[in-house]
């Protein structure tokens, strides 16, 4: 497996995981959820631009079955989106995702992986807390995070209780990852035994 840069080509495939995902919503009901639609092709080019956005290959030269958006909030690696097709999930994608974005973050400095997420949905916040994330008061927000919770709230996605989340990143061991968490390259990984579905076009899940 490896997780590199996301390109221009691989834009669309990344909207078909995205709708692929959103399966796991419905079968519990939240079919607003699971019909959101998926980042436009606009917003993740601006994020592969900014180096911002990650996808997950099974090999070199393959499509991507997983991906991540992310940008810098307060100081902080903000995790926008990230989302596993099906047809890969129990695999540790989603995890091994994470935990080298936290690598990568850890050799640029930044102190801490932040994210929004559904407080009830299995694979949400319990899956989150049981790779490291902790929950966050409204007290410790912080201004980019409060925003963030506005416009949430503002689109209608408080239907559904919702929280912010924070991961401390931590000294990776052995040789740092080569590039920064904005502007990386591929790594490979290894796999583990979990997966994830959380954000949408705009809306994180």
């Amino acid at each position: 497996m490896r997780i590199e840069a996301g390109r221009a080509r691989e834009l669309d495939v990344l909207q078909e995981i995205e709708r692929a995902a959103g399966r796991w919503f419905r079968d519990i009901g939240m079919d607003e959820i699971a019909d959101d639609e998926p980042p436009t092709l606009e917003s993740l080019g601006s994020y592969a631009r900014s180096g911002g956005l990650w996808v997950v290959t099974p090999e070199p030269g393959s499509r991507p079955v997983a991906y991540a958006l992310t940008e810098p909030v307060d100081g902080c690696l903000h995790i926008e989106q990230i989302s596993v097709h099906p047809d890969s999930a129990r695999r540790g994608i989603g995890r091994a995702l994470l935990d080298e974005l936290a690598a990568r973050a850890a050799a640029g400095g930044i102190p801490a992986l932040t994210l929004t997420t559904f407080a009830d949905v299995p694979w949400n916040a319990p899956y989150y807390a049981r790779l490291g994330f902790r929950a966050l008061a409204a007290g410790d927000l912080t201004p980019g995070l409060r925003q963030i919770r506005a416009d949430e709230a503002a689109a209608g996605l408080d239907r559904w209780p919702r929280l912010c989340m924070r991961r401390e990143t931590s000294r990776p061991v052995g040789p740092a990852p080569t590039g920064s968490p904005y502007s990386p390259r591929g790594t490979s990984v290894a796999a583990g035994r979990t997966t994830t579905k959380p954000p949408s076009g705009g809306h994180p899940r």
